[in-house]
């Protein structure tokens, strides 16, 4: 009798260790896993217009592709976003601006051929910022703080839409190559990071994307010439899996001063 219990004993705890052993294989964190990087291009119109002393109004827009389904390495493939950026700025002093006003985004499918998906869908967001501007032996460094209030859907058709706050700091240094200083006819150099956040009730992690972006430009009275290589690193929606992107980037931007005087390109500089 003795060895029957000590034999059902011995198999009540094999099979408790078994449960045990797959309850803590399952509970284990997600290997991180890389995914192939994949290519697209961005183009972009920057204009700014100094409309009083203290008051601007700034837009963007934004026309973007993406790498084809089939090469990776296309960078115009398909098309990606139409976005399109407006506000009203407001200038405390020649170190801080403040920003308010609407987006909208047009998110196109990520397969043509697919009958499932919708070929665009529509993101409206409201976004506001602070800049702050500060100058180091000719170098002019801004501090960009932007927040995001976004209602966005995928493009599944009879997908909902799902609102979330997005939180972003960006770093940028302007240095003039050819001038002590920025101002006219100066080739400058234009490295930037800017980490993202994201909080929703959908959301699997707070961290969403971090971006490194390197521009050279080229300023000539209004205007502003500048572009780059951005490459772009962040988890996707499933867990433990990440993407990274290497987006070539083109971009103009134009300032106008309705007082009668050319704005400075020291106060013009966007924020990249």
């Amino acid at each position: 009798m003795s060895k029957k219990l000590l034999l059902l004993s011995l198999l009540s705890w094999i099979v408790c260790w078994e449960g045990f052993g797959q309850e803590v294989e399952e509970s284990a964190e997600p290997v991180r896993r890389g995914l192939a990087p994949t290519t697209e291009s961005w183009n972009g119109l920057y204009l700014k217009f100094r409309l009083s002393d203290r008051i601007f109004w700034y837009q963007e827009n934004h026309y973007r592709r993406r790498n084809s389904i089939a090469n990776r390495a296309d960078f115009i493939g398909r098309m990606s976003q139409l976005y399109n950026r407006a506000g009203f700025v407001y200038l405390f002093n020649d170190q801080f601006e403040v920003t308010v006003g609407p987006t909208l985004v047009w998110n196109f499918t990520p397969d043509p051929d697919d009958p499932n998906y919708e070929n665009s869908t529509l993101e409206p967001r409201l976004w506001h910022q602070w800049l702050l501007t500060q100058s180091i032996a000719g170098v002019k460094i801004l501090h960009q703080f932007r927040f995001e209030h976004r209602f966005k859907r995928d493009n599944f058709i009879g997908a909902e839409y799902a609102y979330t706050d997005r939180y972003r700091y960006k770093i940028t240094a302007y240095i003039p190559l050819n001038k002590p200083r920025m101002e006219n006819n100066t080739f400058f150099l234009a490295p930037s990071n800017e980490i993202f956040f994201e909080t929703g009730k959908q959301q699997i992690d707070v961290l969403e994307e971090n971006r490194v972006y390197t521009a050279i430009g080229y300023t000539y009275n209004n205007f502003m010439f500048f572009g780059g290589h951005m490459w772009t690193y962040g988890p996707t929606n499933n867990p433990g899996i990440y993407r990274n992107r290497h987006i070539i980037r083109l971009n103009i931007m134009y300032t106008l001063d309705f007082r009668g005087r050319r704005t400075p390109v020291t106060r013009s500089l966007p924020s990249l």
